[in-house]
C-alpha cells in the first residue's frame, strides 16, 4: 500500500464530490494532476500555497488509482514527484486531512 498527497481546497475537493472524481486546474492544462511524496509536502505548500487558506490535504491510495501514476523527474526542484495522468477517482481518497 503507497500513500501519496495532493493539496486542494475546500471547495475543489466538494466540487470533486459533487462530480464523483477529483479534477485539478493542471489536468486539463498540463495533463496531469500534482502529487507528493510525504517528504515534500513542506515544500509544496511554501512554494504554491503560501497565504492560502481553506487548504486540505487528500491522503491517495495508489493500488486504488484508476487513472495512470508516474513519478516524473522536475528539474527546477531537483526531485521525482507523483503524477497522476487523469481523474482522482473518490474512492482512492483514503483521507482528508485539513492544513
Amino acid at each position: 500500500m503507497a500513500i501519496i498527497y495532493h493539496i486542494t481546497t475546500k471547495p475543489e475537493w466538494a466540487n470533486a464530490q459533487v462530480k464523483g472524481k477529483y479534477e485539478s486546474a493542471s489536468l486539463p492544462e498540463e495533463g496531469f494532476i500534482h502529487c507528493s511524496e510525504e517528504r515534500q509536502i513542506t515544500g509544496v505548500l511554501d512554494r504554491y500555497f503560501k497565504n492560502k487558506t481553506d487548504l486540505i490535504k487528500l491522503v491517495i491510495e495508489t493500488d486504488k488509482l484508476t487513472s495512470p501514476l508516474y513519478f516524473d523527474w522536475s528539474p527546477s526542484i531537483e526531485d521525482t514527484f507523483p503524477h497522476i495522468y487523469g481523474p482522482i477517482n473518490l474512492d482512492a481518497v483514503e483521507d482528508v486531512v485539513e492544513i
